[in-house]
């Protein structure tokens, strides 16, 4: 078994790579021309995004849409920086909402939470020290 890829279903596969590409710096994979599906470049592991309308054809009992959501979903999209405060504040101007300033947590990890425009929450950390 191998992690192949993370799908988010969002209202605008479009909207929602710019976002990630302004706020976090990655590379888009490719978008397909349907505007439903699109990718990053993340390493070997795809972060992917699709229309909610293909999870209405994938899942027919129906599914969370994560911007409607009052609170965030009980996951995350974790990027790891060397400089956290950077970061969350770069997101914050591109659109994201903070959802817990950078903290310096008893482990020594800096940690922070924003909630991109799409619902989705991402945390910021530093690596794990040791």
């Amino acid at each position: 078994m191998k992690f192949g890829y993370t799908i988010i279903y969002v209202p605008d596969v479009a909207a929602s790579l710019a976002f990630f590409e302004s706020a976090f710096g990655l590379t888009r994979r490719f978008l397909h021309e349907s505007g439903t599906y699109g990718e990053l470049e993340t390493g070997t592991t795809a972060l992917a995004f699709a229309a909610h309308e293909l999870g209405d054809n994938n899942f027919p009992g129906g599914h969370v849409a994560a911007h409607h959501s009052a609170q965030p979903l009980g996951f995350e999209v974790a990027f790891v920086t060397a400089d956290v405060q950077e970061a969350h504040a770069k997101a914050l101007a591109s659109g994201a909402k903070e959802f817990a300033a950078p903290t310096q947590k008893p482990w020594g990890q800096v940690v922070s939470y924003v909630r991109c425009p799409d619902g989705v929450l991402v945390e910021l950390c530093t690596p794990v020290p040791g």
